[in-house]
């Protein structure tokens, strides 16, 4: 992927709320209230295009991958990092600046490590949109996806898992002829988006046996002390 043009990234500490937003959106009782898009779309009663599930295999296909990120938040903040990624079920994103934040999932949990404040919030990665994302296989069928809007520039897929978390939703944008991954948005049980860009990719990486580790001993030590 080539870097978006995006204005340059301030000093920026991400709250746990907007670090949340890279997948974490857990789902509450609030309605979301979504405007439709327009162009093509496919809601879930209806057939998903044969093109967006072509699409969706091809990235369910990519094992690991790396790159950088830009995050915004909810209120345009922006800030950024590297990420890496092993399917099914793994993620690290390694924020930049002196927040010092990490956001791990094992496949299990996510954690989100704050080692300036010494936190550490565990959750489980079923109960978070990061499971559609991180799935080994991203399946279009069901009503699990709300819509599909297909553009000459880009492939819009929006899935949702009401039982699962709620309201909140993952909405991934695609290329349509190179079938990458530009970005996808966590919208959360009150409305709220969070995006992620991700650029300088590069797939089929190895990872040391570490990258995706989470230590729930010193979760569980650290969150015990602070009681």
């Amino acid at each position: 992927m080539t870097k978006p043009h995006t204005a340059p990234i301030r000093s920026f500490t991400p709250t746990r709320r907007q670090v949340l937003g890279l997948g974490l959106a857990l789902g509450g009782a609030a309605a979301l209230n979504l405007v439709p898009a327009l162009g093509q779309m496919a809601r879930a009663d209806a057939a998903v295009p044969a093109a967006a599930q072509r699409i969706a295999d091809h990235f369910s296909a990519v094992k690991t991958m790396t790159g950088e990120f830009v995050q915004f938040g909810p209120r345009g903040e922006q800030t950024g990092g590297k990420f890496y990624l092993e399917r099914p079920g793994k993620i690290r994103f390694n924020y930049d600046g002196p927040s010092k934040f990490q956001v791990v999932s094992d496949g299990q949990s996510v954690v989100i490590l704050n080692r300036k404040l010494n936190t550490s919030d565990l959750y489980p990665l079923s109960k978070t949109p990061l499971k559609l994302l991180l799935a080994d296989r991203i399946d279009l069928s069901g009503d699990r996806v709300r819509s599909v809007k297909e553009e000459d520039d880009l492939t819009t897929i929006k899935l949702g898992d009401r039982s699962v978390f709620g309201n909140s939703m993952i909405t991934m944008m695609f290329d349509p002829k190179t079938y990458e991954l530009r970005q996808w948005t966590i919208t959360d049980a009150q409305g709220k988006d969070t995006t992620v860009m991700i650029f300088n990719t590069r797939e089929g990486v190895n990872f040391a046996a570490d990258t995706f580790k989470i230590d729930y001993t010193a979760n569980r030590e650290l969150n015990t002390k602070q009681r």
